[in-house]
């Protein structure tokens, strides 16, 4: 084993002299973190990422065959994102049989004929690199678009993720030699040095198995992290948790003892995988409750206390065609968690379709932005819902005060008072700013003594002077604590609701799934998304 470590080492040395950074403009930052916060200097920098796949058997980015390298990296950046986490398996780094391949032989091995006819006529250019040539041109040019990049150590032998028995789960499975992922964090990180484009490196991916533990957590994060500092200490340093990258919550009781100079971040995933549908369609509001406070216990408490880190939710996403209705749910309850907490962010996935996944040939990716050809967004409606996440809305060393927008989850928009003082939904970088509310007390507009009041059921809300009466006292009637409600004349409280999927107009109605005294109901056949929204506060 030795002997072989030795000539991994060896190897790979010439090939990243020749892989150093060539110089190109860009205003990609330079990168460290400030308490809770991402900061380039003194300004705060949001990552709104999405994730593109480079770790699967051919180690080739995902689409190539499908569009130029280019106009990929350009639909990046149109569609919103900032930054991009782009996946790399540690065999590619480490072992010349690999990095030494060449695109086109890389796809003759597994008779992507298709893929290597589509790349010929896209990107000419790249069937006689070798993989990790590829890897960093592909880099290079999502920096001259002015894209970070997160490089994320997503397996070690190259494949489809994830699964607890698939040898890429925990130090010591078959394909994850600790010695090895250590040399593989090393050679990225002297690889990319100096790239502009470059602004972190994500450790591992999903840690996961029968092996895995918290001792050994401890002992090779540190030794990864230490790792990465000293070889390209301008990086941030991104360190997974535990059970596919939920769990952080031994963090609580037991800090990591690293010194990084403010380059520390942590990252975790939140899907709605093991979760039944079912759950989600008769019990909204309790299991909404239910997985908030998972998260909020398991990894978003770092954000907080005395000494809060960046949380980075380096994976969310669903099937962008809008069909699962158990995912519908879930996302809606998850942006309006993470519109609160403005943390950073990366979205799964970008690519719409795969040349080799798990034994299939141009396997389609529903969770995917583009569609399957690459020509377009596949639900342009559901990267409009991310708007409010996209924005910086907290910012460390802000001047001004702490106001709210009042986020609505399921359409991604805010609110805003028409020149009638009625009560609409727009674009939440013109959203109406609000006082900060107690729970059963008025919601004050900003600098004003005009509230938010409920109207009759059905009827349009809107601002008034009368804040003191019981239709301007706020509450949230049910678990999830997303529905405001107050009472009507006759005592019985109405939600505030989008009228309809058409219309942006916020009405007053009968609360959705609560019982008159304001419990969750234990099952209910109706949907209360059109009644949920999210305080959030904002001081830019």
């Amino acid at each position: 084993m030795e002997g072989r470590r030795m000539t991994i080492n060896k190897a790979i040395i010439p090939l990243f002299l020749f892989l150093q950074f060539s110089s190109f403009c860009n205003s990609v930052p330079q990168l460290s973190t400030n308490s809770r916060f991402i900061v380039d200097g003194t300004k705060r920098v949001k990552l709104a990422c999405v994730n593109w796949v480079s770790h699967l058997q051919p180690m080739i980015a995902e689409g190539l065959e499908k569009k130029p390298l280019s106009h990929i990296a350009s639909k990046i950046a149109e569609t919103g994102f900032n930054c991009v986490r782009f996946t790399w398996a540690t065999f590619m780094f480490t072992r010349p049989d690999y990095y030494n391949l060449k695109v086109s032989d890389s796809l003759d091995t597994y008779n992507l004929t298709a893929a290597k006819t589509g790349i010929a006529k896209n990107n000419p250019g790249i069937l006689g690199m070798r993989i990790l040539e590829l890897h960093k041109a592909v880099v290079d040019e999502l920096g001259r678009n002015n894209l970070m990049v997160v490089l994320d150590n997503h397996v070690s032998r190259p494949d489809w993720c994830c699964g607890d028995d698939d040898g890429n789960g925990f130090f010591g499975d078959d394909n994850f030699d600790p010695t090895e992922w250590l040399q593989g964090l090393t050679a990225v990180a002297r690889a990319y040095k100096g790239n502009p484009a470059v602004v972190g490196m994500s450790m591992r991916n999903e840690l996961r198995g029968k092996r895995q533990n918290e001792t050994e957590w401890y002992k090779y994060m540190q030794e990864g992290a230490t790792t990465i500092h000293k070889e390209s200490p301008d990086f941030l340093v991104i360190i997974s948790g535990l059970s596919y990258d939920t769990n952080l919550g031994f963090l609580r009781t037991k800090p990591l003892p690293l010194n990084l100079n403010n380059k520390l971040v942590y990252e975790a995933h939140w899907y709605t995988f093991g979760i039944s549908a079912d759950r989600w369609t008769a019990q909204t509001n309790n299991l909404c409750a239910v997985v908030t406070k998972m998260a909020r216990d398991n990894y978003l408490f770092l954000t907080t206390g005395d000494n809060p880190f960046p949380l980075f939710l380096s994976e969310f996403g669903i099937d962008q065609r809008g069909v699962n209705e158990a995912e519908n749910r879930y996302i809606t309850c998850l942006l309006a968690e993470v519109a609160e907490k403005d943390i950073d962010w990366a979205l799964w996935t970008f690519q719409g379709s795969y040349m080799l996944r798990q034994g299939t040939v141009n396997l389609e990716e529903y969770f995917g932005v583009m569609d399957v050809n690459w020509d377009r967004p596949r639900n342009p409606g559901y990267l409009d819902r991310l708007q409010v996440i996209r924005q910086v809305n907290q910012d460390l060393e802000s001047n001004h005060p702490t106001y709210n927008i009042i986020f609505h989850p399921q359409s991604g928009q805010c609110l805003q008072i028409g020149k009638a003082n009625n009560v609409f939904l727009a674009n939440c970088k013109t959203a109406t700013r609000w006082d900060q509310h107690q729970d059963g007390g008025p919601i004050k507009l900003a600098g004003s003594p005009w509230c938010l009041t409920v109207a009759g059921d059905g009827g349009a809300a809107c601002v008034s002077n009368d804040c003191s009466g019981n239709g301007s006292k706020w509450k949230f009637v049910s678990s999830s604590g997303l529905q405001l409600g107050a009472q009507n004349g006759q005592g019985k409280y109405l939600c505030l609701e989008k009228n309809n999927l058409n219309s942006t107009v916020i009405v007053s109605k009968k609360c959705l799934c609560v019982g008159d005294n304001l419990d969750d109901l234990a099952t209910c056949a109706e949907n209360p998304l059109v009644q949920w929204f999210k305080l959030v506060p904002v001081n830019v």
